[in-house]
C-alpha cells in the first residue's frame, strides 16, 4: 500500500495529512482558506490521489504560514508514500487549457527538489489567498517531496483560471509520474540504482 500520514505541528500551524497514491481522487480538505481548499481538492481529484488534509494556522496574521506549511506537509506525505520510488514511471507532464488560459507542467520525481515558476498574476488576491503564495506552495511541495517541478503559464487572463490550471497540471503530471510501470516492477528508474542525490539520474 502506497499510503502515508504526516503530522506537522509548529507555533504557527498544526497540519494533519493522509494520502493514498493508488486512490480514486477522494478528498477531504479543510485549511481555513477557501481558495486553498479548492486547489488541493483539484490536486486530489485530477491526480486520483486520495488526500485528507486538515490545517489550523495563524490566519489572524495572514495565510502565508498555513499555505506554505500545507505544501510542506503534503510534499512530505508524497515522499513517504513513494518510499524508495521503485517501479514508478518517474516523469510526468501535462498541458492544461482552461478557457483562455494554457499552462504547462513537467516534473521528475528525482529526489532533487527544484522549482521553475513562470506564472504571473494581475490581482493580489483570489478569495482570501494572496496570489504570491501560489509560488510558495509549489516550492514547499517540490522541496519536501523531492521533485523537480516546472510550471509555466503560456498565456492567460483570468487569475482563477491561471491558478487552477497550475494545480490541475501538477495533478495530471503526478498521476503519470507516480504510476507503477509494469516493465519496471521493483526497479528504481535510475542508472544509479537510487534516487535522491544531486548527481543521480
Amino acid at each position: 500500500m502506497r499510503t502515508a500520514s504526516v503530522s506537522r505541528v509548529t507555533k504557527e500551524t498544526a497540519i494533519e495529512v493522509a494520502i493514498d497514491l493508488d486512490g480514486s481522487g477522494v478528498y477531504q480538505v479543510s485549511t481555513g482558506i477557501g481558495f486553498l481548499d479548492h486547489m488541493i481538492e483539484q490536486l486530489s481529484r485530477h491526480s486520483l490521489v486520495d488526500i485528507t488534509l486538515t490545517a489550523k494556522g495563524d490566519l489572524h496574521i495572514d495565510g502565508h504560514h498555513t499555505t506554505e506549511d500545507c505544501g510542506l506537509a503534503l510534499g512530505e506525505a508524497f515522499a513517504k508514500a513513494l518510499g524508495d520510488r521503485r517501479g514508478i514511471t518517474r516523469y510526468g507532464d501535462a498541458l492544461i487549457p482552461m478557457d483562455e488560459t494554457l499552462t504547462r507542467v513537467a516534473l521528475d520525481i528525482s529526489g532533487r527538489p527544484y522549482l521553475i515558476w513562470r506564472t504571473a498574476f494581475t490581482q493580489p488576491k483570489l478569495g482570501e489567498l494572496d496570489t504570491e503564495m501560489f509560488k510558495e506552495f509549489f516550492a514547499a511541495f517540490a522541496g519536501s517531496a523531492g521533485i523537480t517541478l516546472h510550471i509555466e503559464t503560456l498565456y492567460g487572463v483570468n487569475n482563477h483560471h491561471i491558478a487552477e490550471s497550475c494545480f490541475k497540471g501538477l495533478a495530471r503530471a503526478l498521476k503519470v509520474a507516480v504510476a507503477l510501470d509494469p516493465r519496471q516492477a521493483g526497479v528504481v528508474p535510475s542508472t544509479k540504482g537510487t534516487l535522491g542525490g544531486m548527481t543521480d539520474v
